[in-house]
């Protein structure tokens, strides 16, 4: 029995962000979430690096046997042009992203997850998720510590452990399935999936309707819920292959990707550029058919030449009167944003955006500590330079709380490696974080090796 997916997605930048940072694409044989994280630091670029690379599998014919190792060596592919597009542009450093993607093959899907963008399942009424989130949060459920309705709750559930950053070495989970006609497959960032209820989703889900009515009904419920972040997702329908009534081929891509062109990938070429490259195109002719349909037009007339002009000096005037407001309005919002960062070698509290725009300081400090940077752990150290931000001031302070604690564990532990130092255990911190609210933990013992503050 031959099957097939009909799939649709949508992205949507959410009420909470100015930029989308999330991409999406869906095509016949691949379904691909990436939630991009980096804020200034380029987690839109992140996430269309990703399904740019990966665009490559949906072109191609897998066998059952080598399919999962194909999604893996895509996702090693992206890792990689990540850590070179951040060697050519260091600004990008810091950025990271999720990706959940599915391949098919045959009538087998292959899964593969790393950070907490998430796959379900919905199978004979009953919505299963697929994947395990890769965060802080996760880890004290799994360990007893906390239930997952505190979970939701908690001030660090945002705080992912494994992402794609172009270094180290995280591993994605890679799982295969059966897929059976009646199968519904839903892919999501944490846009959706931390908004919408599970028993939500689950009765939206099972209401019947076409998957790009059922992604548009899902958006409109995570705006409903305050839409926060970036919102995504693909829904994809497990169907019988049929001649007569056979589902579309051409893919979809959302979000960041669909307007970043990848550079320096083997992505060119792909569906995923196809896709884009004609959405550009369409975006064009139709600029060109306005201006052709007004050039076709009768000369005007005297008068209609007068209001044009009056048109010409008013629009600039207008712009220039917008371009002033929306700027104030910039200023405000930037005023409500705060990072941690080194200033001169300590930890200090900073108010504003964490990019400076060119030669234009876009931050001052709010509050100094006394936390010397050099005495952080290297992962801290590394990334309180490259500045943490935090979504308000209160989860500022309690990050700048933790590193404190980092710090006096990392004192401790180069003392008790001196020979005259008694042994001494300390807590640490540093779990790989692509959220704007990074606070660390403090579960594991830090050595000598790990403190120093140098990258």
């Amino acid at each position: 029995m031959a099957i097939a997916l009909n799939f649709a997605a949508r992205s949507d930048v959410g009420l909470g962000r100015t930029t989308n940072q999330d991409s999406g694409y869906a095509g016949p044989h691949l379904l691909v979430v990436a939630d991009g994280m980096g804020g200034h630091a380029g987690g839109d670029v992140a996430s269309s690096l990703a399904v740019g690379e990966m665009s490559v599998l949906d072109g191609e014919s897998h066998g059952s046997d080598d399919a999962a190792q194909h999604l893996h060596d895509a996702i090693e592919a992206a890792n990689e042009q990540l850590r070179r597009r951040v060697e050519t542009e260091p600004d990008l450093s810091g950025m990271g992203t999720t990706v959940t993607a599915i391949l098919r093959a045959g009538s087998r899907l292959v899964l593969a997850h790393i950070g907490d963008s998430r796959g379900y399942l919905l199978r004979d009424g009953r919505l299963t998720q697929l994947t395990k989130d890769h965060s802080y949060v996760q880890s004290l459920i799994d360990e007893g510590r906390i239930s997952p309705e505190e979970a939701e709750r908690h001030p660090q559930r945002s705080v992912i452990m494994r992402v794609l950053t172009g270094r180290g070495d995280d591993e994605a989970d890679v799982s295969v399935r059966e897929a059976r006609p009646g199968d519904r497959y839903l892919l999501c960032s944490d846009g959706l999936s931390g908004v919408v209820s599970h028993d939500t989703l689950a009765e939206t889900l099972a209401a019947g309707a076409d998957p790009d009515t059922t992604c548009q009904r899902l958006v409109e419920l995570a705006l409903r819920g305050g839409g926060p972040d970036n919102i995504t997702c693909l829904v994809a329908d497990v169907v019988e292959l049929d001649a007569g009534h056979a589902p579309s081929t051409t893919p979809q891509v959302v979000g960041a990707a669909a307007f970043h062109r990848p550079r320096r990938s083997s992505a060119a070429g792909t569906p995923a550029a196809r896709a884009a490259a004609l959405r550009a195109a369409q975006d064009e002719s139709g600029d060109d058919a306005e201006d052709d349909h007004e050039g076709g037009r009768p000369p005007l007339t005297p008068r209609e030449r007068r209001r044009r002009r009056v048109r010409w000096i008013a629009g600039p005037l207008l712009l220039v009167v917008l371009l002033a407001a929306g700027g104030f309005g910039v200023w405000r919002w930037s005023q409500q944003q705060y990072f941690v960062g080194d200033d001169d070698g300590t930890v200090a509290i900073y108010r504003g955006l964490s990019q400076d725009i060119g030669p234009l300081r876009t931050s001052q400090v709010l509050e100094s500590t006394g936390i010397a940077v050099a005495d952080l752990s290297t992962t801290w150290a590394n990334r309180v330079r490259a500045r943490v931000t935090s979504s308000s001031l209160a989860d500022a302070r309690e990050l700048v709380g933790n590193l404190e604690e980092n710090a006096a564990a990392c004192r401790a532990a180069v003392a008790a490696s001196t020979p005259t130092a008694a042994p001494t255990a300390g807590p640490t911190t540093g779990p790989a974080t692509g959220s704007p609210t990074s606070t660390p933990t403090t579960t594991e013992s830090v050595t000598p090796q790990d403190c120093g503050g140098v990258g």
